[in-house]
């Protein structure tokens, strides 16, 4: 009789325990299909992630308008402010049409603008007494000594870094370099016979407000596009590189001297 008890509890002990099982299974299979539903149904990765993603153009690390300079000047080419943007742009267009389509030199224009300026200012300041109106204020107009030493030592620090370019690219070290100064001044020795400099510093000018905040606008398209072609073309030139320029006898090699 008790035998038959032990047994009994024994078995209802059993069918607890796969009762207590089938639970646990079913509940952790539950929270699984739910994780599983939750991580389908996840959000896309934000636009900034996606964006780290992307190689900007030319290993750009920094926004467009910290590598502009940053401060007014980048404002002005990324039309920040739209009415000094215009203004500078309108101004540059009226200088190009008065030099090159009207034909108007710039040392005529100088002299008669001063001309007519000095005229103004004489006749008021004379005539004041007649009219009974205060003579014109002419500011004492003068450059300091600083930022003119600033600006000289800006552009000598340039013009030697120019020159240190030119020099080791002569030196044929760096046939990269060499192929691309030598294709990129043939370029513009050809946009140089189709127009003269004022009309390329103009279009150069008008592409510098206009090209900027178009890629600022539109920049993982551009920088989608970039990296696309950059990629075929570093194809391209380690076949050209293979075939061509591994073959050409290079300069020796010499350690830079620092100074």
């Amino acid at each position: 009789m008790a035998d038959h008890i032990e047994e009994s509890k024994e078995k209802s002990e059993s069918l607890m325990d796969k009762i207590s099982e089938k639970i646990h299974g079913h509940d952790s299979s539950s929270s699984d299909s739910d994780n599983e539903k939750h991580d389908k149904y996840e959000k896309p990765s934000s636009p900034s992630s996606v964006k780290s993603t992307i190689n900007r153009l030319f290993g750009r690390q920094k926004p467009v308008h910290k590598v502009l300079g940053g401060g007014k000047p980048a404002d002005v080419f990324l039309w920040r402010n739209k009415k000094i943007s215009a203004g500078v742009l309108g101004g540059a267009t009226a200088a190009w049409v008065l030099f090159e389509l009207l034909e108007y030199h710039l040392l005529t224009l100088v002299c008669h603008g001063l001309i007519l300026t000095l005229a103004i200012l004489f006749l008021w300041s004379n005539a004041s007494t007649f009219i009974n109106k205060s003579a014109p204020h002419i500011p004492d107009v003068s450059l300091p000594e600083k930022t003119v030493l600033e600006f000289v030592s800006a552009l000598r620090i340039e013009i030697n870094c120019a020159l240190s370019v030119l020099r080791d690219i002569a030196s044929g070290r760096d046939i990269k370099r060499f192929l691309s100064v030598i294709a990129g001044l043939w370029v513009l020795s050809i946009v140089g016979s189709w127009c003269n400099f004022m009309t390329l510093f103009y279009i150069a000018f008008v592409l510098l407000h206009t090209l900027p905040v178009l890629y600022e606008k539109y920049e993982d398209q551009v920088d989608s596009f970039g990296e696309k072609a950059m990629h075929e073309f570093k194809k391209q030139y380690a076949v050209f590189d293979a075939k061509v320029l591994s073959k050409i006898p290079r300069g020796p090699l010499k350690d830079k001297k620092f100074l």
